[in-house]
């Protein structure tokens, strides 16, 4: 008990260092270069408090939790030999992660938001609520999609950097015959994919992996998952605004 609250008070001082900078940012041009006084003070204070106790036991879940499942799946799933499970089980982790990200799920209601006030679809909530599943699910299988493609290079050996550079040519041919309505959304949806429980996640398994796998070496083979799982959902998006 006691070593585990020093690693929290441990994670809670890392959060006001980092969050130091971001602070030190606005209250310069707020008091500085716009002369004003800082806005309902008392509440941003409580709202960075809250900030800070939230980054500190979400870091500290990460290392307990996230990171050592990952890891050990991993193994399990490499101890077991079965390609066909490894490989369903990176589809499912990058597909059941991804529907659960937040950020993911804000941004999709949003898009259909403006999907529906700019006349591109039905203003109506059904319309809205397909439109946004729609996006969602498409990202989904898109990052499942990833995982399983970033396994086999993992298993195979073969260099991230090829595998990269076509995923890149693929997104500007992509880029050509989407509608243009659907780029940004297919640029920003490549971001909001590796978010808050995506990336412990697919990060673990990865690391897993590859030291899992004679002469593979986790820091060059255990890496890049989470940049496939940022470049697909571009790729899958569009395809999926040239098909609406």
């Amino acid at each position: 008990m006691k070593a585990l609250i020093l690693q929290l008070l441990a994670s809670f001082a890392d959060s006001i260092r980092d969050l130091l900078p971001i602070v030190a940012v606005i209250a310069f041009f707020q008091l500085v270069v716009l002369g004003q006084p800082i806005p309902n003070l008392l509440d941003m204070l409580w709202g960075m408090l809250l900030v800070l106790l939230g980054l500190a036991l979400f870091v500290q879940g990460l290392k307990l939790g996230l990171f050592p499942i990952g890891e050990s799946l991993a193994w399990d799933f490499a101890a077991k030999g079965s390609l066909t499970w490894l490989l369903l089980f990176a589809f499912a982790l990058g597909f059941g992660t991804t529907v659960a990200e937040p950020a993911l799920i804000a941004i999709a209601n949003e898009a259909a938001n403006v999907a529906a006030t700019g006349g591109w679809i039905p203003d109506e909530t059904t319309a809205r609520q397909d439109y946004a599943d729609g996006l969602r699910f498409t990202v989904a299988l898109s990052v499942g999609a990833a995982i399983v493609i970033g396994v086999v290079r993992i298993l195979r050996g073969w260099p991230i950097q090829n595998l990269i550079i076509g995923g890149y040519i693929g997104v500007v041919i992509m880029t050509y015959f989407a509608p243009p309505e659907i780029i940004g959304i297919a640029y920003d949806s490549g971001g909001v994919t590796t978010s808050t429980i995506t990336v412990p996640l697919v990060a673990a398994l990865g690391v897993g992996l590859a030291s899992s796998i004679q002469g593979r070496n986790p820091m060059i083979d255990g890496f890049g998952l989470i940049a496939f799982a940022s470049l697909t959902p571009m790729i899958f998006v569009m395809a999926y605004g040239a098909l609406l």
